[in-house]
């Protein structure tokens, strides 16, 4: 969702390349395409005029200050595209308002009350939001109090299942009288959270709110919160008026925030309604649910990454320590394609390599308009990987043209895609060595050389740091790519050369 509204403020920013000055022209022109990317993202147009009128009085006037400081003695230089973005992100982050996750409980039971249209995953969120929170240490409970969706129960019970989180259920169509028994039935097992999945309707009707005014009534719900759909756009906002009309919210979650390009919604919603986002889900995996941070959304939406965010989904996946042992054998030559296997699957754990890669600083501005990252090539990957034998994985100099033909075959893939990872993995694995150890990079830094146990070679003369941008393949410099080249030629050789005297001695 977050492409149209990225590409306006790329195309905004790239307006100052060059300009020495901000005034009321170029600020003008490149506040015309914001404008257009947030109707386009269907954010309301009074939302939009606002914005815009708040991001225009902060670089109205301003003067530039191309040195804008001193670090590490060196002097920092600033751009008038420096002073838009800021202004900018300022206002976007205003606009999102902060966000307010639920904090876990431990100690006392109190109830979460769900409510939406249909269609909006709500049933699915209600499953997200347990797992949520039961990784933070509480012990909720899931109420299946949708009694007029067909399955809409059976589909809870599943999920309950699937999150390790039980799930109260009876039958009958009295949903009130089932959310008090679950909520007496909570208290006496002394759990956390009790998480109503209320029903929900294509529209706001009498009947659908009498209902929820009775469930709110029994319950007493310390926290009502609204499902919205960001794929909606703007008519999210008017759901959200309609709810807020009639129960009191106090807060949101933005569902299929990973939809398209309408997903205005999340940067408006707040604006509009006065209620705090506190959780966007971004795909279906239970495990797809995140704090709200205004500051990520925002960082992302100006295609300058999210750091936060991504150590976050890191955190979700990874053995710390394991990572930590990886990356000294990495930096110590001895990186084999056994580690490179485990890397690859926690990045699959992870979730869209695109939206991964989007979190990345700066790699959005490398990344060709419209342009998506193939998850299919990571699957050839593994299967070209798996298809090595055990000795092949932690040695690839073994691999000789006999057994890359085995390894093509028994993967599914050619001969020239297996060279062509052969060739990637040495060129990481020997740059990687280059940069650490004593006699290396990182080596000349106090104390990382005696945390390396030193013997890395030194760095090449005339070695490019450039060059290592192009280790991931996101920006391949041209150097390095015909380095790689003569590198596995030579390579190819020599192999030819061994396996020709082996067919001698036969």
């Amino acid at each position: 969702m977050l492409e149209t509204l990225t590409r306006g403020f790329r195309s905004a920013r790239d307006r100052f390349r060059g300009v020495a000055t901000l005034d009321d022209a170029n600020v003008a022109e490149a506040l015309s395409d914001v404008r257009t990317s947030l109707l386009e993202a269907d954010v309301d147009l009074a939302i939009v005029r606002d914005f815009l009128d708040k991001v225009k009085e902060r670089v109205r006037g301003e003067v530039v200050r191309l040195e804008a400081g001193r670090k590490s003695g060196q002097k920092l230089r600033v751009s008038p595209g420096d002073h838009f973005t800021k202004a900018c992100y300022e206002e976007l982050v205003a606009l999102m308002g902060q966000g307010e996750p639920l904090e876990p409980v431990r100690d006392k039971t109190r109830v979460i009350m769900l409510l939406g249209l249909q269609g909006t995953g709500k049933t699915s969120t209600a499953a997200k939001l347990a797992r949520w929170l039961k990784s933070k240490g509480d012990r909720p409970v899931l109420v299946a109090a949708d009694v007029r969706r067909p399955a809409a129960r059976e589909q809870l019970r599943v999920l309950g299942e699937s999150v390790g989180v039980p799930v109260f259920s009876r039958d009958g169509d009295d949903a009130p009288a089932i959310c008090a028994e679950a909520l007496e039935w909570a208290r006496a097992e002394k759990r956390g959270s009790v998480i109503l999945d209320t029903a929900g309707r294509l529209q706001i009707d009498d009947e659908l709110m009498r209902e929820l005014e009775e469930i709110q009534a029994r319950t007493k719900p310390q926290h009502v919160t609204l499902i919205c759909d960001a794929m909606m756009g703007r008519e999210a906002v008017n759901v959200a008026r309609g709810f807020a009309a009639r129960i009191p919210l106090d807060g949101l979650i933005l569902t299929k925030l990973d939809g398209d390009s309408r997903g205005g919604a999340a940067l408006a919603i707040r604006a509009a309604t006065g209620v705090p986002v506190r959780f966007v889900a971004a795909g279906e995996a239970t495990d797809k649910l995140e704090a709200f941070r205004p500051e990520g959304l925002a960082q992302r939406v100006l295609g300058q990454g999210d750091v936060v965010g991504l150590m976050e989904d890191f955190e979700k996946v990874v053995d710390v320590e394991a990572a930590e042992k990886d990356a000294e054998r990495m930096l110590r030559g001895k990186f084999s394609f056994d580690d490179f296997l485990t890397q690859l699957r926690t990045i699959q754990k992870m979730g869209s390599l695109t939206d991964l890669l989007a979190k990345l600083p700066g790699v959005s501005e490398m990344m060709p308009e419209g342009a998506k990252v193939d998850p299919a090539e990571l699957v050839r990957i593994e299967a070209m990987i798996t298809s090595m034998t055990p000795a092949e994985r932690k040695q690839p100099e073994l691999i000789n043209p006999s057994r890359q033909n085995r390894i093509a075959r028994g993967s599914g893939t050619k001969v020239p895609d297996v060279a062509g990872l052969l060739q990637r993995f040495k060129a990481m694995r020997d740059m990687m060595a280059q940069l650490g150890g004593a006699g290396g990079l990182l080596g000349r830094l106090p104390g990382v050389g005696k945390l390396f146990g030193g013997g890395a070679p030194q760095l090449p003369a005339g070695f490019d740091p450039a060059q290592l941008a192009g280790l991931g393949g996101l920006a391949p410099n041209r150097r390095m790519a015909r380095a790689q080249k003569a590198m596995a030629k030579r390579e190819q050789r020599k192999a030819q050369k061994k396996h020709k005297k082996r067919n001698k001695r036969r």
